[in-house]
């Protein structure tokens, strides 16, 4: 067993940390307690020999493919990878072909694991799903992203989506030292250093990992990591954001709702993580000026003015200095009182031209240009508001006649 054990390691040279330190049993996984705990649904399955078609959802570096690849061996499966991004319909054909061939040989399952499956096309997608459905390969797929919003249905009723979590500061604490008790035996982290890295890694075992790795190979010869070595690995901090992503929509959401809530810090805090983030400007001042219309309206008109100035003047003067005309449009519209009498007044106009259709115009407020169309009563009963007191008609109607009357609660059934 020491020979086997011996050959392992030795095919674990040159590979990066982060990899040789992958667990090979729940038992070992670190994280996730609430799937891979003992009596919990994954431990579960694995003992009971029931392991269903899974949608691994979570941040990068909380143990997706990691966890894949354990369940497979802990099942006694055949484990199958392939990249949505690089694997086409042939070759999920491909390996269909070759778990065929296995069950029907040998009784042995295959668990198909697919990294990315939110950019799997629809036609991948299709391809694989009767497979899927006939228990040919149990599927497993690992998404940073909502799965509900790219993998189609079908697909996702015949699969369990698991949610993993960022990996707690004990957990990447545990790891680290576990890492350096293993591989990394001549260096030596201060408490102080490893605060900071598990601060620097945002729940990412494989972020803590690589920097470490990388701190103990510039390290003195002393093996010592200090906090400015450490600073040099992790270098600049990496936001996540992506454009197309659910966090971009996450991000985007809470600054409205932090706009809306009139919490003015927060707004420009979620409005300069998407701009550090690489968000185009145009996109952020664009939702400015929807939500003065929107959220504010009336109740300030003076916001929806402030807002397209920002917008000019960010096109004016462009980035850098640009973020000070948003940010400042920012905390006005924060800061004004708030109506969304805009939004809802042409949501009820809406539903009732949806409702009623094309509702003939009342003759009394049909134009009039001709002797013919005065004579068939167009323009017929009209009162001009300017010859009244204060500008008004009072009882006046305006609407369709079968629409006349209706009152805005009435609308809102």
């Amino acid at each position: 067993m020491d020979l086997f054990k011996h050959s392992a390691a030795k095919g674990r040279r040159g590979q990066p940390l982060a990899e040789r330190m992958r667990p090979t049993s729940l038992e070992e996984f670190v994280g996730q307690e609430h799937l891979v705990g003992p009596g919990k649904l994954l431990a579960r399955a694995v003992s009971g020999g029931g392991l269903p078609s899974l949608i691994l959802w979570g941040p990068p570096g909380t143990g997706k493919t990691t966890l894949a690849r354990i369940l497979a061996r802990q099942s006694r499966s055949d484990f199958s990878q392939l990249s949505a991004v690089q694997s086409g319909v042939k070759d999920i054909r491909e390996v269909v072909a070759r778990a065929e061939q296995r069950r029907d040989e040998f009784g042995y399952g295959t668990i198909l694991f697919i990294d990315e499956i939110h950019r799997f096309s629809r036609s991948q997608q299709d391809a694989l799903l009767p497979h899927v459905e006939a228990g040919t390969v149990t599927l497993i797929g690992a998404t940073t992203e909502n799965p509900s919003f790219e993998v189609n249905a079908p697909l996702l009723s015949r699969a369990r989506v698991l949610r993993l979590e960022s990996l707690g500061p004990d957990a990447i604490g545990a790891l680290v030292r576990r890492a350096l008790e293993r591989e990394l035996p001549n260096a030596t982290l201060s408490d102080d250093a490893l605060a900071v890295l598990v601060e620097r890694a945002e729940g990412d075992a494989r972020r803590a990992l690589n920097a470490l790795e990388v701190a103990a190979s510039i390290a003195d010869d002393d093996g010592a990591i200090t906090e400015q070595i450490l600073g040099e690995a992790l270098q600049q901090k990496m936001l996540k954001y992506d454009r197309s992503g659910e966090e971009h929509y996450n991000v985007v959401s809470a600054f409205i709702k932090s706009l809306r809530g009139s919490d003015a810090d927060a707004a420009v805090y979620w409005m300069a993580r998407m701009l550090e983030a690489g968000e185009d400007p145009r996109f952020v001042m664009r939702r400015l000026v929807i939500f003065a219309s929107e959220d504010i309206g009336n109740a300030d008109p003076q916001a929806l003015v402030v807002a397209e100035a920002a917008h000019r003047a960010y096109e004016f003067v462009g980035m850098p200095e640009g973020v000070l005309p948003m940010t400042q449009a920012a905390l006005y519209l924060a800061r004004a009182p708030k109506s969304n009498e805009a939004l809802t007044a042409y949501a009820t106009a809406r539903k009732l031209v949806r409702e009623h259709g094309a509702l003939p115009v009342p003759d009394k407020l049909r134009n009039a240009p001709t002797k013919l169309m005065k004579d068939m009563g167009y323009g017929r009963g009209y009162k001009y508001p300017h010859d009244f007191d204060g500008n008004y008609v009072k009882g006046e109607t305006y609407l369709p006649d079968e629409l006349a009357g209706r009152s805005k609660d009435n609308d809102d059934d």
